[in-house]
């Protein structure tokens, strides 16, 4: 019986895994839902000895992995990784993370829950498909913590609506909208959740185990909450850019309507004066 532990922590942004597998000897170029596969310490490629040995998995959409290290090695690993890329920081909390177990043991059936699986066996496949689940799910949470902090913000300003002020600028609604879009693309074409992976149509075995975590971990349920919440703050959004928009063309017209009495008012002086 043998027991294996995953940590997956949230980067603040994408991680350009083709410059650091160059950086650290790649003998080719990752695929675009390919992650990057070292060793914590010392930092290199990992070559797939054993089953346990300690690695640690990079995705492009800025989530790591870490398999069977400890504090020790995660520490040794952000150290290294430090050196060669800034997209790559611990984070300073842990509040984006998650943490994951997997148990090996031959007498037992399969068996898996929100905190770790029971295999039968040690199979390379099992640890590929948890750390791909782990990382979706940990990046969902740091976009899930992103659309909230927008919705505080939407809820200020719709505050000051509700007391007739409306002193939006449009950079910062377009810098919303902005925020909003991003959510939704890095959703859906970064972290691929509506993807399997590509493991998962050439064995069975990763397909069964990745639908199942991938209905605990609610990754389907979790995307189209962030689709919803995108949806209605871009509505929320329009309106807010509407109202700004009609009350600046208050004011033009309020403009030319001064400016057109002022005419009048020159052209009756001249009038009077001759």
């Amino acid at each position: 019986m043998e027991n294996f532990t995953f940590t997956a922590h949230a980067m603040a942004g994408e991680i350009d895994l083709n410059r650091l597998a160059v950086s650290l000897g790649a003998g080719r170029k990752l695929s675009w839902e390919e992650p990057l596969v070292v060793t914590p310490a010392p930092l290199e490629i990992y070559r797939g000895e054993k089953f346990a040995s300690g690695r640690v998995y990079l995705y492009y959409f800025g989530a790591v992995v870490f398999f069977n290290c400890s504090d020790v090695d995660i520490d040794s690993f952000y150290r290294s990784i430090g050196k060669l890329s800034d997209a790559v920081r611990k984070p300073k909390d842990n509040t984006l993370t998650e943490q994951f177990s997997l148990l090996v043991d031959g007498t037992a059936g399969v068996s898996v829950s929100n905190d770790g699986a029971v295999m039968p066996a040690c199979r390379p496949v099992y640890v590929d498909i948890i750390s791909s689940t782990l990382a979706k799910s940990v990046a969902l949470e740091q976009i899930e913590t992103l659309l909230d902090s927008v919705f505080d913000r939407t809820e200020e300003i719709i505050s000051r609506l509700e007391r007739g002020e409306l002193a939006v600028q449009d950079s910062q609604l377009a810098k919303t909208a902005s925020s909003i879009l991003n959510f939704k693309f890095r959703s859906i074409s970064h972290i691929m959740i509506l993807d399997k992976p590509d493991i998962t149509w050439e064995v069975e075995e990763a397909d069964k185990l990745y639908t199942t975590l991938a209905n605990l971990f609610e990754l389907r349920h979790r995307y189209n909450q962030i689709r919803h919440k995108s949806d209605t703050l871009l509505d929320i959004n329009a309106v807010f850019t509407g109202l700004s928009h009609a009350r600046r063309s208050a004011r033009l017209e309020w403009v030319i309507i001064i400016l057109i009495a002022i005419e009048i008012g020159l052209f009756l002086l001249e009038m009077v004066r001759h």
